[in-house]
């Protein structure tokens, strides 16, 4: 019933259409590690956590290319992005403000290397092949999502004029995903991967070129039948009505088909099961996913539109 918006055609709400766009000098730092964040930077947000065993990526930190060294990279940051996670989500508050600083830029990091790998395959079967048990199956799904989504992608050209905002609180947000599941049988995840996959959790304000609004992607009609009278812009009223919509279709008992229908795209459902899938199976990748970044491809490059260092 719909048809695949510009936003997600132009790679707007993708994580994976292009290798990393670190600045040249941060290009020449040392291949082992992420360069350190400086110490004014560490310590900007309260949030930011001081009981780090080793330093920081910047935002556009260098990434090492050669497998026998990307791999202990991604794992490495992985693993800590899990760690950080965890002091977020029992130690902070996930429902008040943004994530702290060591959540974004590790999740940043990590996210930047999966642009890489899902551009380069043999890379990314090289890379998987080298990481521990735990991360190699984490890093198998986002890879192939991350796939799915750059076969759809094409350039932007007028990157200028995209608008974006700063996202709801995850926690705030999971509380939406979790009352429409209450109330629809649609599985959270699912709605929290459509959610990343249209419009990277709201943070692409910006209307598609058929008219797709919102941070769950209507277009006027199928909103006016299924959006249960609310605001397409709200999220609350957004993820309600995508549940709504996909219960409509046919979920849960085939979540396929109803994504289908939301987005008639198999790719498209590929990468929004696989993102549901990971975040079923570990539900910090929820936490990691809500602090990866809004990437637009243009003719002359990528470019990232929000996130730490803009």
């Amino acid at each position: 019933m719909r048809r695949l918006t510009a936003l997600l055609a132009a790679g707007l709400v993708v994580s994976v259409v292009a290798a990393s766009c670190g600045r040249a000098e941060a290009r020449r730092e040392p291949a082992d590690s992420p360069r350190a964040a400086s110490s004014s930077d560490a310590t900007t947000s309260p949030q930011a956590d001081r009981r780090l065993s080793s330093p920081l990526p910047e935002p556009d930190a260098w990434i090492p290319r050669a497998p026998d060294r990307l791999a202990p990279a991604l794992d490495a940051t992985t693993r800590s992005l899990r760690s950080a996670i965890d002091r977020w989500t029992t130690e902070g508050d996930v429902s008040s403000g943004e994530a702290p600083l060591d959540v974004q830029l590790l999740a940043l990091y990590q996210q930047r290397i999966y642009r890489m790998l899902a551009r380069d395959p043999a890379l990314a079967d090289d890379v998987v092949a080298r990481l521990s048990s735990s991360v190699a199956k984490e890093a198998r799904i986002n890879v192939a999502a991350g796939s799915n989504l750059l076969s759809l992608a094409s350039p932007v050209s007028r990157p200028s004029l995209i608008r974006t905002q700063p996202p709801e609180p995850a926690g705030v947000l999971l509380g939406f995903y979790r009352e429409a599941e209450d109330r629809f049988a649609v599985a959270w995840q699912v709605l929290a991967a459509v959610n990343y996959t249209e419009s990277k959790f709201g943070r692409v304000v910006s209307a598609s070129s058929a008219g797709a609004q919102g941070p769950m992607q209507f277009i006027p009609s199928t909103w006016a039948a299924y959006g249960l009278g609310g605001d397409v812009h709200d999220p609350h009223d957004a993820i309600l009505g995508a549940a709504n919509y996909l219960h409509a279709s046919g979920a849960p008992g085939n979540y396929r088909v109803a994504l289908y229908h939301y987005n008639p795209v198999p790719a498209y459902v590929d990468a929004v099961m696989r993102y549901a899938r990971q975040m079923t199976r570990d539900p910090r990748t929820f936490y990691a996913y809500y602090n990866w970044q809004v990437f637009v491809l243009t003719k002359h490059g990528e470019l990232r539109l929000t996130g730490p260092g803009l």
